[in-house]
């Protein structure tokens, strides 16, 4: 039996909103939780969930949600702004950017990037990052996160090109089982008809942005735009004289990098050390 819905207060929360905006069209269509779910293929316990605020709508509900009620793109336009509500503001415009990108270049020294990342291997890092955090919370942190990652399963992806240092792979972020799973899910990716995946070898030694991360953004009308994150801080560039240092720097990078075949050696190499005993779950 499901609890009496809290009172929202949407003009406060894009999550409340949501929840606001989906029961109303929920009510308008005459349909039941039970009957919206099985149109949706979604759990009546999610659905509630996100009606009452207490779940983000995991994709692509969205999407379905506006097929379900003849709604346009009004729910995904809310599951865009749902989305940073649950990012530090810094990184507002490039979430903005991603969005309209035709190609996306990263280079992560030390930690896998967020759109190749596993849902465990987000938890872990959102709750040793936030260790009084509630594990509510820290579920929104890794749905949104989740949310990210519809880029790349669009009909038509951008290009992707990621560099991660060594030190991703073999920093044991959340154990044995979650490391496994995670380079597991990155062998696929890094040669694909959208993506490319190099790895940066310790034996590179220094590089420019050790300990923290560079994405490039083209858009469609072939501008770029950088941004540029450590710890604490993050900022966007369109400069042409910044963002021309910070391709050539990109560039030389892949030229300091594995091969893709040499780079899914390494990765095949590394889960040896992380194979567990029974096939870990994503």
């Amino acid at each position: 039996m499901t609890q009496p819905a809290r009172d929202l207060e949407p003009a406060h929360s894009a999550r409340d909103l949501y929840g606001v905006e989906l029961r109303r069209q929920r009510q308008a269509a005459g349909l039941s939780l039970d009957r919206l779910s099985d149109i949706v293929n979604y759990s009546k316990t999610h659905l509630h969930g996100v009606e009452t605020g207490e779940r983000l709508p995991l994709p692509p509900l969205s999407e379905k949600l506006d097929v379900a009620f003849g709604t346009g793109e009004l729910f995904q336009g809310l599951w865009g702004v749902v989305k940073r509500e649950h990012t530090p503001r810094r990184f507002d415009h490039c979430l903005e950017l991603e969005a309209k990108a035709v190609r996306i270049q990263e280079f992560c020294a030390g930690v896998v990037p967020g759109l190749l990342q596993t849902p465990a291997y987000m938890r872990a890092l959102f709750t040793e990052g936030n260790p009084e955090m509630p594990p509510t919370e820290i579920d929104g942190l890794v749905e949104a996160r989740l949310g990210r990652q519809e880029i790349l399963r669009r009909d038509s992806p951008p290009d992707f090109w990621w560099i991660l240092g060594e030190a991703a792979l073999r920093q044991a972020v959340g154990g044995s089982a979650v490391m496994y799973g995670q380079l597991a899910a990155l062998l696929p990716l890094v040669r694909s008809h959208c993506s490319t995946i190099q790895i940066a070898p310790f034996e590179v030694g220094a590089m420019a942005l050790m300990n923290g991360t560079l994405i490039l953004l083209t858009l469609p009308d072939s501008s770029t735009t950088v941004y540029q994150e450590g710890l604490g801080y993050g900022e966007t560039f369109d400069d042409r004289k910044i963002v021309l240092r910070r391709v050539r720097g990109y560039d030389h990078m892949k030229a300091c990098a594995l091969s893709p075949r040499g780079s899914a050696r390494l990765i095949e190499a590394t889960m040896e050390k992380y194979q567990p005993c029974q096939s870990p779950h994503p």
